[in-house]
């Protein structure tokens, strides 16, 4: 008894749930994820210890204890709905759709892939727009836009460029003349111009020549009045750029105005009294003084041809005989040896290029005709070419400076020079010219001019495939444009031309879209003499090279910096990883190169051709002392530098063909704008090499290319260019000559190729933007809404001169230096009405 507790009954029951709680448990199962049964506490309730209500002793012992069955616990897994399993079918859709979508996924990456592979290859690849180029930043120069009427000597002229770093910016107000009220002076008077014939640097006064002087009219009374210069330059005028005056010794401290330039062609006076219409309005205050002393030309019915050949014809005995011309073996003929000298018209329609401005040439009759002085040592002769096409669209600008370039030289040179006209036919079906002489002359009349039409030789592409089969073409620039067309075969007709004229011996390639600030007779002239007197060793490294008097100095200084660079090398972007672990195999080596010293042939013999005759060195290079090359006449002379298209990102640097290129690309130069004069007997290779060996490359890189080959003496002419931004000198050099070792090719950091912007700012480049800009403001046109006769006449005061468009104007025509400008087209004055076309209105009369 002692051992069991009190209360027994309490014990047993302590652990059931009080009376008055109430369990929902079908609601605790339904709603709640909490259940009982999964707590540890639970664990001790057993069947045998729970009270059983059907124990009689707990009923008796226990009256409040409720009559209630045993609680049933939850069970472990949660009640819910069934899940649902997709039929087998279903799945396997779903399984193979999924499957699919990846397939096709991969496929469309895939062609995705190629589709932007072949782009990048066919080069259909539109970029994004980049970051504007670092030149777009500078300030744009205003100088050059300055007039005759704030003129200062050129040694006194501060020029607004280029200025050293460390000087303070200029005020560029400082440069203009405030009107004087004053009449006794006035800082605006407007000097005196002079005949350039008689300036002290020119041709005519620095080498006269004893000439014949040439006429306009057979009766020889028309002159052509002289151009007429100022002395001085406008206040502030910028300084060239690149080349040189005092080199070429071209006159640099004189500038030419519209009238000077232009009046005796034409400019400035009226279609009835012989002239252009054009240039008769605006400020033209002292344009008459060119014709104080010669009167104005009528030039309504000139004929140009007959002009050239008559002044050859008086000055004949000062030229080389011409040699007799032939007639092609092209069939039999009964009258041949009998009158062989007679040829009609239909004859010579034969030769498909023959031109119609050849003169007449005489063999041995072209002995100096009696009471003509003999002279001593005969000169040869010059065909300046211009190249044209059929359709193109002729202006009044366009008349008068191909009026300027024969008269100033032809005619100014005594019969030296003959110029030419070139001309494509674009569609050779519709004007089959080959078919009859009439044809021929037809395509001429309806497309030239009346007074050059003596001058034209036609030709057409499928004349020259004729000429030039088996090329074989690289399509460098797709199927649109064939290497015998004339985008990529323009100098087939220059050397098929060369072959017909066998009484010049150089040739002037020239264009429709150049221009000349000054006599076209005193810039040939000096080019080829300074051409002549440079000499062979480094004259190919020093032609690769831009020359920037303010950076790098004289030209001495210059020509030992292309040497050191050239013999010992430079670091560039080709090399500059050489020697480190990974770097690219195939990067040029650093250290200097082999200078050119003779011909650079092609590694394989095979493409060698007619190499007997070509010049070879004297002595060896380091022997030289300067002297072979010097006297000797350049067969080819540029106004770009000749490069090395090699590794350059140019697009045409590829395009030769008819080489052995298994090892390597054949040795090769180009220059930028074919605008250049050659040797015939350097068109003569070029013409053979092209039709018999079927080498040919792009035009503005065959030339270059057959000189390096064959050893011909080739020159890069460093004539003075303008620049129309504020560039810093050292980076515009740097940018300039960023090729291998110095130059500016070789490399693909070179400036021709992708590069090719940085140049759009000055006044040579195929596609300069500055310099169709400057030459339609110096004609007095307005340029985005600058210029003008308004800004010539009038000052405003209320500007600030700070930009182009912020110049008070007021200073006059603008004045020029003479400079060489390309490309200028399309140029439309304004034009007076033809007198042709006016209504005759009778007049009235006043008995009626």
């Amino acid at each position: 008894m002692g051992v069991f507790p009190k209360k027994p009954s309490r014990s047993r029951l302590s652990s059931r749930l009080p009376v008055y709680e109430k369990l929902d448990t079908q609601g605790k199962d339904r709603d709640s994820n909490d259940s009982y049964d999964e707590d540890s506490d639970y664990d001790g309730y057993s069947e045998p210890s729970s009270p059983s209500v059907r124990n009689s002793r707990n009923i008796s012992g226990s009256s409040a204890t409720p009559m209630m069955a045993k609680r049933a616990f939850a069970s472990s897994q949660i009640s819910g709905r069934p899940v649902y399993r997709l039929p087998n079918r279903v799945m396997r859709y779903l399984c193979f759709g999924l499957i699919s979508f990846i397939f096709l996924l991969i496929f469309f990456l895939v062609r995705a892939s190629q589709h932007d592979n072949w782009k990048i290859a066919s080069g259909r690849i539109t970029k994004e727009p980049g970051a504007p180029p670092a030149w777009e930043s500078f300030g744009f120069l205003t100088r050059y836009y300055g007039g005759v009427r704030n003129l200062v000597p050129a040694s006194q002229n501060t020029p607004e460029y280029p200025r050293p770093e460390d000087e303070v910016p200029l005020d560029k107000l400082s440069f203009v003349n405030n009107t004087s009220t004053d009449p006794v002076l006035d800082a605006r008077a407007l000097p005196a111009s002079k005949e350039f014939a008689g300036h002290p640097k020119s041709i005519f006064k620095g080498a006269p020549e004893e000439i014949h002087e040439c006429f306009v009219d057979k009766d020889n009374e028309v002159r052509v009045p002289p151009i007429r210069y100022f002395d001085g330059r406008p206040n502030g005028f910028p300084e060239h750029v690149l080349g040189s005056y005092e080199l070429l010794n071209l006159p640099e401290d004189i500038c030419f105005e519209r009238y000077g330039r232009y009046a005796p062609y034409g400019f400035g006076y009226s279609v009835r009294t012989g002239g252009l219409g054009v240039g008769e309005h605006g400020e033209n205050e002292g344009f008459e003084s060119t014709w104080e002393k010669v009167p104005r030309v009528e030039w309504k019915h000139v004929n140009w041809a007959e002009i050239q050949r008559r002044c050859y014809q008086a000055n004949v005995a000062r030229y080389e005989p011409l040699p007799p011309r032939k007639l092609s073996p092209q069939g039999f003929y009964i009258d041949d040896g009998l009158n062989a000298t007679l040829r009609t018209r239909d004859a010579m329609a034969t030769e498909p290029l023959e031109s119609h401005s050849n003169v007449t040439a005489k063999g041995e009759d072209d002995a100096p005709k009696s009471g003509e002085k003999p002279v001593g040592k005969q000169l040869p002769r010059t065909a300046v070419v211009i190249r044209c096409w059929d359709e193109y669209a002729w202006r009044e600008e366009d008349v008068m400076n191909l009026r300027a370039l024969i008269a100033e030289l032809s005619l100014a040179s005594g019969g030296r020079y003959d110029v030419h006209l070139l001309v494509q036919v674009k569609n050779d079906a519709a004007h089959p010219i080959w078919a009859d002489a009439a044809t021929y002359e037809k395509r001429i009349e309806t497309s030239i001019p009346a007074e050059f039409r003596g001058l034209v030789t036609l030709w057409t592409e499928t004349q020259m495939l004729a000429l030039y089969q088996g090329i074989y073409d690289l399509f460098a620039r797709g199927p649109d444009l064939p290497v015998h067309g004339v985008y990529r075969g323009l100098q087939m007709a220059m050397q098929y031309f060369a072959y017909q004229h066998p009484e010049y011996k150089y040739f002037w390639q020239w264009e429709m879209d150049i221009r000349y600030i000054g006599h076209y007779y005193d810039f040939f002239t000096k080019v080829e003499n300074w051409a002549k007197e440079q000499p062979r060793k480094g004259l190919w490294e020093r032609n690769a090279r831009f020359y920037l008097p303010s950076v790098h100095g004289g030209w001495e200084d210059f020509k030992q910096m292309a040497r050191v660079q050239s013999e010992m090398g430079s670091t560039g972007a080709d090399n500059i990883w050489n020697g480190v672990p990974g770097a690219d195999k195939k990067a040029k080596p650093k250290g200097g190169e082999k200078p050119i010293w003779g011909p650079e042939r092609p590694l394989d013999p095979e493409d060698w051709f007619e190499t007997e005759s070509d010049p070879e060195p004297e002595t060896t290079y380091e022997k030289d002392k300067y002297v072979w090359g010097v006297g000797e006449e350049a067969e080819y002379i540029a106004f770009n530098p000749i490069y090395d298209p090699e590794g350059t990102t140019w697009g045409l640097a590829d395009d030769i063909t008819g080489y052995n290129t298994t090892v390597a690309k054949p040795p090769r130069r180009a220059q930028i704008i074919t605008a250049s004069r050659m040797s015939r007997k350097m068109l003569l290779t070029m013409h053979r090499e092209t039709a018999f060996k079927k080498h040919h490359a792009f035009p503005e890189m065959w030339p270059a290319t057959v000189a390096l080959q064959h050893g011909y003496k080739a020159v890069f002419a460093p004539h003075p260019l303008y620049v129309d931004r504020e560039w810093p000198t050292a980076l515009f050099a740097q940018t300039l000559n960023n090729g291998r070792n110095g130059a500016s090719g070789g490399s693909r950091t070179s400036v021709f190729g992708d590069r090719e912007h940085n140049l759009r700012g000055l006044t040579w480049f195929y596609n300069s933007g500055f310099s169709p800009n400057l030459y339609r403001r110096w004609l007095g046109l307005k340029v985005n809404n600058d210029g003008g006769e308004e800004f010539e006449r009038v000052e405003d005061v209320s500007k600030n001169g700070s930009t182009v468009s912020e110049m008070r104007g007021g200073e006059g025509r603008m004045c020029l230096p003479p400079m060489l400008l390309h490309p200028v087209k399309d140029v439309e004055l304004a034009v007076e009405v033809n007198p042709e076309g006016e209504v005759e209105i009778p007049e009235s009369d006043p008995g009626a």
